[in-house]
């Protein structure tokens, strides 16, 4: 890739530091197979065993994945005590494989609303792998971008009451300090499978800047090629965050 003057555009060379994905297909991939859609979100299961083994292989540090959104509980009651039942069984069989692997496990989302045996089971799981300083799988259940927002937001108008902070204090970075992603980088590349182009209300304060890659494949069928794939479209794009691409070639800017 060159300007006009031949000159080579600086890309951006590294694998992106966090990954944010919405696994969107498995219905449809159960549905294509005459299989029960719960086949689906199986064979999503396998799929997202690949994905991390191989995130952890490229070091990068921080892979979301879209589990479950809030506007889920609008699914068919079966299906969503299925996706419980898969959710808690996951935790039990996969925690101790993702500790063993240095691997820190962080859920996200309103998890008050999911019964309180599932809710033991995150705890302990987040517990167990806490001091891990591999990959950090975040695992968004019961989450939307918009409550993620509120909540935060709550926190701010609370504090202000409690006379913790001013009003005046209150900046990007002050709320940004009160989402649930507050500790981890910004998403560098959110990818969505499924052939869907929409955020469905994902990390929307956090996608600000993301390089965005859309694929039609259904999740259970995306492998690490895709996954490479991807990473290398994000890897030749040029990332200007609000500067013009001379300022970025000229002060080498990234």
């Amino acid at each position: 890739m060159s300007d006009e003057l031949g000159s080579p555009l600086l890309v951006n060379n590294d694998n992106p530091r966090h990954i944010a994905i919405i696994m969107d297909g498995n219905g449809r991939w159960a549905q294509k197979r005459l299989m029960p859609r719960i086949m689906g979100h199986h064979a999503g299961v396998k799929a997202v065993r690949k994905i991390v083994e191989y995130c952890a292989k490229q070091n990068i540090e921080v892979l979301s994945l879209f589990a479950f959104s809030s506007e889920n509980w609008r699914r068919p009651k079966d299906e969503v005590s299925l996706l419980m039942e898969l959710f808690m069984s996951t935790l039990q069989t996969q925690v101790d494989k993702l500790d063993k692997n240095n691997i820190r496990l962080r859920i996200i989302g309103d998890k008050e609303a999911f019964p309180e045996k599932l809710q033991e089971k995150i705890r302990a799981a987040e517990a167990q792998t806490a001091h891990n300083t591999g990959l950090t799988l975040v695992i968004a259940a019961n989450y939307g971008g918009r409550w993620d927002i509120t909540q935060a937001l709550q926190k701010i108008v609370a504090a202000i009451k409690a006379d913790e902070i001013q009003e005046q204090a209150i900046t990007e970075d002050l709320i940004n300090q009160y989402l649930v992603t507050a500790d981890l980088p910004e998403p560098d590349l959110f990818i969505r499978s499924g052939g869907e182009e929409r955020v469905s209300n994902f990390l929307l304060w956090q996608l600000a800047y993301t390089e965005f890659y859309f694929t039609d494949v259904l999740w259970p069928d995306f492998d690490q090629a895709m996954m490479q794939k991807a990473i290398d479209s994000f890897k030749g794009r040029q990332r200007r965050f609000g500067h013009t691409g001379e300022q970025i070639i000229d002060k080498r800017i990234l």
